[in-house]
């Protein structure tokens, strides 16, 4: 975690300027599930004010300035405001995959970071993030499967990807849980869960030794079939989730 712990020290020292009332860690890196290398970094800073023409500036040249840092192509920051905090639809300044856009800070990370959220500098969640109202997480990773992930399973072309696959039955396990249980897992807990879930074994394993070592097959005909292995799950796993809620 060494490099890990010298790009967070980078990035909150040249946070300093904007006086963060609060930076917090969520997904992995708050889960305890993270993999130097592996995972990505997701911060949520909150400014004392909505950013200025000049403020978002400094967020740009900051993140284009720890471009050639180790591990900073996984750093995704979130940037809100105590006044602008709530409200899961509304859209915050955001630098992931190396642009600044808007988007939202959803239900699942709002309660990620009332459950189990990382305090790097400042106030803890609870103290400027309202909570998630009953229903709304399993309500959203619910319409998340429904209305993303199930359309996609159709696209033949992406389910050769590493990361479709991965994502793909994690996350699906990941709303299998909440759904039913109403609590959130980590994308550890997800791959222990999937056998239980139907998951195909071969692709449970394939998944686990990408994330965490072990031999990864990578010949054409194992990509082919993972790939038709995966659609075959999930399109009807996310149909049974659904048509059961």
């Amino acid at each position: 975690m060494q490099q890990t712990d010298a790009l967070l020290d980078r990035f909150l020292a040249g946070l300093a300027p904007l006086s963060p009332v609060a930076v917090w860690a969520h997904g992995s890196l708050a889960a305890g599930d993270y993999v130097e290398g592996r995972s990505d970094l997701d911060l949520i800073a909150v400014l004392p004010h909505p950013p200025s023409p000049g403020a978002v500036w400094r967020v740009a040249v900051l993140h284009n300035r720890m471009r050639a840092e180790p591990l900073a192509d996984g750093l995704h920051c979130t940037y809100l405001t105590p006044g602008t905090a709530a409200g899961a639809e509304r859209r915050h300044l955001t630098w992931a995959h190396e642009p600044l856009f808007r988007r939202t800070v959803t239900p699942v990370t709002r309660t990620e970071l009332h459950t189990f959220g990382r305090v790097l500098r400042g106030a803890p969640p609870t103290g400027v993030l309202p909570p998630v109202p009953d229903g709304e997480l399993a309500a959203y990773v619910m319409r998340d499967q429904r209305d993303y992930w199930r359309p996609y399973v159709d696209r033949t072309d992406l389910w050769t990807r590493d990361i479709w696959v991965d994502l793909g039955v994690v996350t699906f396990a990941r709303a299998a849980v909440t759904v039913r249980e109403g609590r959130l897992i980590s994308k550890r807990e997800a791959l222990e869960v999937l056998p239980g879930l139907g998951a195909p074994g071969e692709v449970v394993a394939d998944v686990r030794a990408r994330r965490y070592g072990g031999t990864v097959a990578t010949d054409e005909g194992w990509i082919r079939r993972r790939a038709e292995l995966v659609r075959g799950y999930l399109g009807p796993a996310i149909d049974a989730l659904v048509a059961g809620s």
